[in-house]
């Protein structure tokens, strides 16, 4: 349980997430994370000469990784400072809070800039030597392909993972499972009310290059597929005998965010709002049986709420990462919680999931909820590649 780290309000943003292949697949998400997370700073006039350490967050490999932490920092304004690469698949964004809590709470950093960012449109194709091999052929790796569709420890593909967590417990349909996809498209819906009103709070604007001397602004995500009861129903299961359609999975896509993480004095100075106050509270993790990856939110949450001494009736928002309808469904039954009550906004299902920045988005969305409903705890939970999970938990007061 963390007692000293705490975020400034609206000491945190996410870049509108890109459809694959889509506005941003030319762009090197160190650079683009980097360079957006700068202009970001200057619309805030903090001057990134306050920070003290960059936690850099991305899964998958971009020119000049080997240098990702430090040339992003940087580029963004801290090239004094040193960086640390973080790479978690899903709960990235999650780890790289986690370690700045961590380095505040033992007095070791003042302020820590968490920075994620990846992309997955045109992923990596990478070539090992082999000279042992037949005619010396070379060993290949589809980054994106290879890795979706096989956990080597597992040798399963991650939908089946998902397939594994629902078929484990009882009650558990392809119709039920449209049922909360749908709710959770309805709950997207809600951010975009009012021109964006909620999105507005948290989203910060991409600037990509559209050729040498012309550049162009994403505001709004992009890649969002309708849902509606009809479509989802006549959507055939991927597996046969499975649950999940292609309306109740998530797609991979594009973007970055990024959090300040510091002391009490120094989050209330950077806050927009002097009145509210958000603390990091503790952090869970967790890896489950081997092919379940879709289970793993739960013991990540309950380990979360353990170590911040909670109960879930304690908490009054709980945002998840879920790739597939089957996390949710599962941890409903499990945690004995309505899924039609969480998730509010948006979740990754919907609006897409890029890796690194995907939970950093969630818990600044829960953030802003729990600001909207007057404070509180909320919880953020989710899976990652290898049957793995993380939870964090935050509390807003003011």
């Amino acid at each position: 349980m963390y007692a000293k780290a705490f975020i400034p309000f609206r000491g945190y943003y996410s870049s509108p997430f890109s459809r694959w292949q889509g506005t941003l697949q030319n762009e090197n998400s160190i650079e683009l994370g980097a360079n957006t997370a700068k202009r970001w700073l200057a619309t805030k006039n903090f001057d990134p000469k306050m920070i003290d350490y960059v936690v850099f967050g991305k899964s998958i490999g971009q020119h000049h990784s080997f240098y990702g932490s430090t040339w992003a920092g940087a580029l963004l304004g801290a090239d004094k400072v040193s960086a640390v690469h973080i790479s978690q698949a899903c709960s990235t964004s999650t780890t790289c809070l986690n370690l700045a809590a961590m380095s505040v709470e033992t007095d070791n950093l003042g302020l820590a800039f968490c920075l994620m960012t990846d992309r997955c449109s045109n992923g990596p194709h990478t070539i090992w030597p082999n000279s042992k091999g037949p005619g010396g052929e070379v060993i290949s790796e589809n980054w994106m392909m290879d890795n979706f569709n096989a956990d080597p420890w597992v040798g399963l593909p991650m939908i089946k993972t998902a397939e594994n967590a629902a078929a484990s417990i009882e009650g558990v349909t392809k119709e039920l499972c449209d049922e909360v996809a749908l709710r959770r498209y309805e709950q997207y819906q809600d951010a975009l009310a009012n021109d964006r009103e909620f999105q507005k709070r948290y989203m910060f604007p991409v600037e990509y290059k559209i050729s040498k001397k012309e550049t162009g602004i994403l505001e709004t995500d992009e890649g969002v597929t309708e849902r509606t009861k009809e479509g989802l129903s006549a959507l055939r299961s991927f597996l046969p005998g499975g649950v999940h359609s292609s309306g109740s999975q998530t797609h991979p896509a594009d973007g970055n965010c990024a959090f300040i993480v510091t002391t009490r004095e120094k989050a209330q100075e950077l806050s927009a709002d002097k009145n509210v106050e958000i603390q990091i509270v503790s952090y869970g993790f967790t890896r489950v049986d081997k092919g379940f990856m879709a289970a793993a939110p739960v013991p990540a949450a309950e380990n979360a709420l353990k170590n911040a001494g909670l109960t879930l009736k304690d908490i009054k928002v709980i945002k998840t990462h879920n790739p597939f309808i089957a996390n949710d469904v599962y941890m409903s039954k499990k945690m004995g919680i309505d899924p039609m009550t969480f998730n509010n906004y948006g979740s990754s299902m919907i609006f897409g999931h890029p890796q690194g920045p995907t939970a950093g988005r969630c818990i600044a969305e829960m953030i802003e909820e729990l600001v909207m409903v007057g404070g509180g705890y909320g919880l953020f939970t989710g899976c990652a590649a290898g049957d793995t999970g993380a939870g964090l938990i935050v509390k807003v007061t003011g």
